[in-house]
């Protein structure tokens, strides 16, 4: 099918039509909308999964058929009064003028233009390479591995680096994607693409960005607690003239590409070696586990809860490892490619503990997307996006050491305090770490959308929010020849990140929730809802409703609560939160609001 071209022409509203008319539209955009998303997604599986120039080509071409759909059905939609029409049909019209996460300007042109560029950047991104003087180039699977698991900080300097280098190509193009999808926000009647992204929270723009930073303020206090421990661990380890014992960390250290989760280096800062003896990796390894059985142990989970196994075609059309013949975008994500129950993984697993989480967290948007598969279209998403996030990882807050007891995957359950503490470290360093990092992504971008930052400060202006937010500075000097926020999947394919912020508070109201579901008289940390039919009822329930509902709702559908709160995470979090302020005791924590970076290896 061929994008309609809209003539350049003054656009003159009609009188608004009658409210069987808006029925009338809403029921047609729908099936129009189903079968444009099955062509577009068909597309774009090929190409995620194939990338070469032809499959870029194919992607483009159908993102933009899609695009200017919804750019034309929005425009026709103004003809209705929403305040005169019922909930469900005034809701869906809400929905539509939201469904693009990067909307198409009016202009078939720009449009055009627009999703070429997209297209092109996250080809970019999943073909970046870092090659070294010896000739030898290493993708991100390969130079992750160094981050996930060297301690040699020249090592860890030039994988970093390496990667990071994959960003300054892009620069130009991601000026031009601000330009053009800030025209399709304006186009829709939004200020900029930064309000099109908080519009989609059913509250004003504004309000949600104040609701972000006062879940982020509950928080804070603890992250803080959390960076001043790991910060004079990794002084005892490089040095103090490599991390000083006031200010930031250098971001190559935390054992992680984008320093978002800390989890890889909880060998160095344990607090008790030894006293868990938790080796997950060790007995996935043991017991002959592969990609298919890491799903298949995740996909358990689920139906121990009372929900439907993933149908036979998920198996046969899933990608669960790298292939080694092709291009392929690793970065792990669900699919219903046909909206009928066509699930879909791809991932390029590995078999270790954070791959295990992985595997339940993409599960989980499978089966929000399950449950809802009978919706019409425009009510086929999460109550909000957070939402879709926090269900996998919800669940996975069930993976205790009693549940991998149960699985075969530990021996014994520790039992000492000095057990527990290490467990919430290693939690910790993944979920609470993650916190300031899921906020500043969006937070820069809202910026830069806006107007606020320039494209000539891009770096600087990244930078300085992984500094106010993370107190994580880069290893070496950084200049706006570089785009370091380009080296971030969803930069690079202008993904909305606020939504991974939202879930890593909502997994622990959600499995708070659940818990109580299920009758469980553990400590919230202790609790695993594994087996219980009657927390898989209450998952259920609320993941039927989609989007037919404000977002509010749906939450007290599940946790009786209408408001988010991080209570339920620091409850989770207690004792770690108690052990770290004696820990802490004495030292100079937080960090300066500005410091120059280290020379390499200085």
């Amino acid at each position: 099918m061929n994008a309609l071209l809209l003539p350049l022409l003054v656009v003159i509203i009609p009188a608004a039509r009658p409210p069987e008319d808006a029925k009338a539209f809403v029921a047609r955009v729908n099936a129009e909308l189903r079968d444009l998303t099955i062509q577009q997604t068909t597309a774009e599986w090929v190409h995620q999964t194939f990338i070469t120039e032809d499959t870029d080509r194919i992607s483009s071409s159908f993102n933009e058929q899609l695009l200017g759909y919804v750019v034309r059905a929005t425009q026709e939609s103004i003809r209705f009064d929403t305040q005169k029409l019922d909930f469900s049909t005034a809701r869906s019209l809400k929905l539509l003028r939201l469904t693009p996460e990067m909307p198409a300007p009016l202009d078939p042109v720009k449009r055009r233009k627009l999703t070429d560029i997209s297209t092109q950047l996250a080809s970019m991104y999943g073909k970046g390479r870092a090659c070294g003087k010896d000739g030898k180039c290493r993708d991100l699977l390969q130079l992750e591995e160094v981050l996930d698991k060297s301690h040699n900080y020249q090592e860890l300097l030039e994988a970093w680096v390496g990667w990071h280098g994959v960003g300054r190509p892009m620069r130009p193009l991601y000026e031009q994607l601000v330009s053009l999808s800030n025209q399709g926000a304006r186009d829709i009647g939004f200020a900029d693409l930064g309000e099109m992204w908080r519009g989609g929270y059913d509250m004003e723009p504004q309000a949600f960005s104040s609701e972000t930073d006062r879940l982020f303020d509950e928080v804070k206090p603890f992250y803080e607690q959390l960076h001043c421990y790991v910060r004079s661990r990794l002084s005892a380890v490089y040095g103090k003239q490599k991390v000083p014992d006031t200010g930031p960390i250098p971001a190559h250290l935390l054992g992680n590409m984008w320093a978002q989760e800390w989890g890889n280096i909880y060998p160095l800062v344990e607090p008790y070696p030894g006293q868990s003896n938790i080796d997950v990796n060790g007995a996935l390894v043991k017991k002959g586990y592969d990609s298919v059985k890491l799903v298949k142990l995740a996909e358990s989970f689920f139906t121990s809860l009372g929900l439907d196994p993933l149908p036979a075609t998920f198996w046969q059309r899933s990608l669960f490892k790298k292939p080694a013949d092709r291009e392929v975008i690793c970065h792990a994500s669900a699919w219903d490619v046909q909206l009928d129950n066509d699930l879909r993984l791809k991932a390029c697993l590995r078999v270790n503990d954070q791959d295990l989480v992985t595997a339940h967290h993409e599960l989980g948007h499978l089966y929000y997307f399950h449950a809802y598969d009978k919706l019409p279209v425009l009510f086929q998403r999460g109550a909000n996006d957070g939402f879709h996030e926090a269900i996998g990882d919800a669940v996975a807050l069930s993976i205790t050491p009693g549940y991998l007891q149960k699985v075969g995957l530990l021996d014994k359950v520790p039992q000492s305090d000095k057990a527990l503490l290490n467990v919430q470290m290693k939690e910790a360093l993944d979920k609470v770490a993650f916190l300031p990092f899921g906020k500043l992504i969006d937070q820069w971008r809202w910026d830069v959308f806006a107007g606020k930052v320039k494209p000539a400060d891009y770096n600087a202006a990244w930078w300085a929010l992984r500094l106010k937010y993370q107190g994580v500075a880069p290893p070496l000097t950084r200049s706006e020849a570089d785009f370091d926020p380009g080296a971030k999947y969803h930069v690079a394919s202008a993904t909305p990140y606020m939504r991974y912020f939202l879930a890593r508070i909502l997994q622990f109201q959600f499995h708070q929730a659940l818990c109580k579901a299920a009758g469980s008289g553990d400590s919230l940390h202790a609790c695993s809802i594994a087996g219980s039919k009657e927390a898989g009822r209450r998952l259920q329930s609320m993941l039927a409703m989609g989007a037919t509902r404000p977002w509010p709702d749906a939450l007290e559908a599940l946790t009786g609560e209408r408001k988010m709160s991080s209570a339920a995470l620091l409850e989770y979090f207690a004792p770690l939160r108690g052990w770290l302020a004696q820990q802490n005791q004495g030292k100079r924590c937080g960090w300066a609001p500005s410091m120059p970076p280290r020379p390499a290896g200085g």
